[in-house]
């Protein structure tokens, strides 16, 4: 019989699937290796794209913050100059108000009634003054309720003086002024037209 000797073919097919196994290690390796710089490189990536978009945020923040500050400033002048607005169009309507009140107190002042002193204060009126009779006094409050300018008459003193070696009476009394706003914006027109 005929005898083979395999153990060397054995010891190369060891030594093969050996260097199989070291070239497979070495390229699962080499394999891991690239895909996890891929991945490391990725993710680089996406972490500097995050960061360029996070800084352009943050610029655009800061444009809008700015104009925020801009718009807020604005309105702050939008406000003053509404509230100034707002106090002119009071004052020009309280300065109509004084004329039409003293066009009211010659046309409801009774004869033998004479006015010492007459203030405003906002809305209510004072009045001081001299009259031979007290019923003219009483003439003059139902004047001033039946006026529409005027609201609210309430004697406040009478007492008799000697004025010029004369006896007479003096009398203090308040009102209310009304407001009538479409009625002075009439007559402040109709006067303008007039005027022109």
């Amino acid at each position: 019989m005929i005898r083979i000797n395999l153990l060397p073919h054995r010891e190369e097919k060891r030594k093969a699937r050996r260097q199989q196994f070291f070239v497979l290690t070495g390229l699962v390796a080499v394999l891991a290796g690239l895909i996890v710089f891929l991945g490391y490189s990725i993710i680089g990536g996406y972490i500097s794209t995050q960061e360029e978009r996070n800084e352009f945020l943050k610029k655009e923040i800061a444009v809008l913050d700015k104009q925020i500050a801009e718009i807020k400033r604005l309105r702050e002048q939008t406000q003053s100059l509404l509230s100034r607005k707002q106090i002119i169009e009071s004052l020009q309507g309280d300065r109509a108000e004084a004329v039409y009140l003293l066009n009211e107190m010659v046309k409801q002042m009774p004869e033998g009634v004479y006015l010492k002193s007459l203030k405003q204060d906002g809305r209510q009126i004072r009045m001081e003054g001299y009259t031979q009779s007290n019923a003219r006094v009483s003439t003059l409050m139902r004047n001033l309720e039946a006026s529409p300018w005027i609201e609210r008459p309430q004697l406040l003193e009478i007492k008799a003086v000697t004025l010029d070696k004369r006896r007479i009476s003096e009398f203090s009394l308040t009102a209310m002024l009304t407001r009538q706003n479409n009625a002075v914006d009439q007559k402040v027109t109709s006067v303008g037209g007039a005027r022109k």
